[in-house]
């Protein structure tokens, strides 16, 4: 009988290489294990047939930044990222790793009973830009409303308004259908929208956001999520 061995062990046997170097190919990603990858390096094997891609790489796997297609709910919690939930032919090309799942952040989340683009990452570089820059970032969120908005009362959402004593930026209110309107609001503030369209007597049925910056969540199916492209840059 065999006696089972760590991957990472077994690997730098095969390859060859150290125990370091082969820890490192399994954590990327590289290493698969009857053909399914496999990324402890602590996977205890006996005979199984180890593969090494051949397009392996020593280096640390990116950070990743995830969009998820958040439901409206008052538990955003309810919908945690997971492997089953990335969208069909994300077109990253990133390969999904475990890693990716950990130490996430979320930024800029949304309201209670909003749904929309949600940002998790793993970059250091992105969480800044979405913490430092935050006030200057435009949100764009789609208002399905209801009652009546005259030409005048459009006017004055797009205009200065107060909210809990303090003035508002300017904003871009415009109507998608006739029961949307589309909001591009940068600074937003939790219970903004909310404010305005009830200074305009209008009552709010659903709101998503739909971008922010520059990167739209496009056509992201509800519950699902993919990879931030390289070249998206909030």
């Amino acid at each position: 009988m065999t006696v089972p061995i760590r991957l990472a062990k077994r690997l730098a046997q095969i390859v060859p290489c150290s125990r370091r170097e082969a820890e490192f190919y399994i954590a990327g990603g590289w290493v698969m294990v009857d053909g399914v990858v496999e990324e402890q390096p602590q996977f205890m094997v006996t005979e199984q047939k180890i593969e090494l891609h051949p397009d392996a790489s020593l280096a640390p796997p990116e950070p990743v930044t995830m969009l998820l297609h958040q439901p409206a709910s008052t538990i955003p919690e309810l919908y945690p990222l997971r492997a089953e939930t990335r969208v069909a032919n994300d077109p990253s090309g990133i390969r999904l790793l475990k890693q990716h799942f950990l130490r996430l952040e979320q930024h800029l989340p949304l309201e209670a009973n909003a749904s929309g683009m949600v940002i998790y990452t793993q970059d250091w570089r992105v969480a800044r830009k979405l913490t430092e820059d935050a006030a200057l970032l435009e949100q764009e969120y789609i208002v399905e409303v209801s009652g009546d908005l005259s030409d005048e009362g459009l006017k004055r959402l797009n205009h200065r308004l107060t909210y809990n004593g303090r003035d508002l930026s300017p904003c871009k209110v415009s109507w998608q259908n006739e029961t949307r309107l589309r909001f591009a609001i940068k600074g937003i503030r939790p219970g903004q929208i909310a404010h305005m369209c009830h200074t305009a007597g209008l009552q709010i049925l659903t709101q998503k956001r739909i971008r922010i910056g520059r990167v739209s969540m496009g056509k992201l199916p509800q519950g699902q999520w993919g990879y931030l492209m390289a070249q998206e840059k909030f």
